[in-house]
C-alpha cells in the first residue's frame, strides 16, 4: 500500500512555475509525491526543503542532495528557513489533507473506519491527543468545537451525550465513541455526520486552523517578487481561510484603503480555482473534495 497519493500533482507543482534554478518548500511532505515531482523538474542548482511533523513520515525522506526534510510544523517556516539561510523562495506548495498512511494507519485514530486508540496527533510528541479533548474538555467548549470545526448543527446536544458518557467510563477508542454517539448518526448520513465530528476533534487537537493561518501570514515575506504560493485544501473551513487571504491579506474585516482608494493586500490570485478531474476522483476518491488556489505578490 503506498504511503499516500498526492493529490492535484500535476497543477499543483505547474502552479509553482518551476525554475531550474528555484529554491522551493513543500511545506506538507507526507509521502513526498509532490517533493519527488519539483525535484523532476529542478536542475542541479535548485534546492528543495520539505517539512512534516510527523515521524512517520521522515521513512520517506529522499536521497538527493537538492533535498532537505525538516521534521518540524510548518507554522515555523520563516524560523526554519532562516537556519538553513534562506531568506526568500521561488515557491511554497501545502496540501493541507490529513494523509492517506494516517488514515489507514488504525492505532493513530484518524479514520472512521477502524477500532483504534483516540489519538490524532499529526505530531506524536504533542501532549494533546483526541482523548483528552474528549474526556476533559467542558460540555461548553465541546459544542464551540464541534460547531465551528465540524458545522454540527446539534453539537450541544452531541457534547452533553459525550460528557454524560464519560462520567460512566473513559472514551478511549474510536469505536466507544461512534457507539455513544449511535442515535445521531441515521444511516444514511452515518459516516457523512461521523467524518465531521472526527474533523472537529482533529482540528482541536492538531490546532490546524491557527497553523494555517501562521503559515498564510509568512508566505508574502518569504517570496520573491515573481514568487509563488499553491495551496491544496479539503475542507470549507480552511478554503475560506486560503482564499480570502489571497484576496485581501486578513482573515476577517475588510483591508484599509488610501485616500485613493486603493487598498494594500499582499497577494494577488493566479488563474482560477482548480479542481480534480472526474477520473483522478475514480482513481484516489480522498481528492474529490481538493480546492487549489494559486497566488504570487502584488506588486
Amino acid at each position: 500500500m503506498s504511503y499516500h497519493n498526492a493529490v492535484l500533482l500535476k497543477e499543483s507543482v505547474d502552479a509553482l512555475a518551476i525554475k531550474e534554478d528555484g529554491v522551493y518548500v513543500d511545506v506538507t511532505f507526507g509521502g513526498g509525491g509532490h517533493s519527488k515531482e519539483i525535484l523532476k523538474r529542478l536542475g542541479k542548482n535548485g534546492k528543495l526543503f520539505a517539512f512534516d511533523q510527523d515521524p512517520d513520515a521522515l521513512a520517506n525522506v529522499i536521497d538527493d542532495e537538492r533535498f532537505v526534510l525538516i521534521p518540524e510544523n510548518f507554522r515555523y517556516i520563516s524560523r526554519f528557513l532562516r537556519f538553513h539561510r534562506i531568506k526568500k523562495v521561488d515557491g511554497i506548495l501545502a496540501d493541507l489533507g490529513v494523509s492517506s498512511h494516517q488514515f489507514d494507519e488504525a492505532e493513530r485514530g484518524f479514520s472512521t473506519r477502524f477500532e483504534g486508540d483516540l489519538d490524532m496527533r499529526m505530531n506524536q510528541r504533542s501532549k494533546i491527543s483526541a482523548k483528552e479533548v474528549v474526556n476533559t474538555y467542558s460540555e461548553e467548549k465541546l459544542a464551540d468545537i464541534l460547531f465551528m470545526y465540524g458545522e454540527i448543527r446539534n453539537s450541544k446536544n452531541v457534547a452533553k451525550t459525550i460528557v454524560e458518557e464519560r462520567e460512566k467510563q473513559k472514551i478511549e477508542t474510536s469505536f466507544q465513541l461512534k457507539t455513544i454517539l449511535k442515535k445521531y448518526l441515521p444511516n444514511a448520513l452515518e459516516h457523512k455526520i461521523l467524518a465531521q465530528i472526527f474533523q472537529a476533534i482533529r482540528i482541536e487537537v492538531n490546532e490546524e486552523l491557527e497553523v494555517l493561518k501562521e503559515f498564510l501570514l509568512q508566505t508574502p515575506n518569504l517570496l520573491k517578487e515573481d514568487g509563488r504560493l499553491s495551496v491544496i485544501s479539503y475542507h470549507s473551513l480552511e478554503d475560506r481561510l486560503v482564499k480570502r487571504f489571497i484576496h485581501t491579506g486578513l482573515f476577517k474585516g475588510e483591508p484599509e484603503k488610501d485616500a485613493f482608494g486603493r487598498s494594500n493586500e499582499p497577494l494577488k490570485r493566479v488563474g482560477k480555482l482548480i479542481i480534480p478531474t472526474p477520473e483522478e476522483i475514480k482513481i484516489n476518491n480522498r481528492a474529490r473534495s481538493a480546492k487549489l488556489r494559486i497566488a504570487t505578490l502584488k506588486v
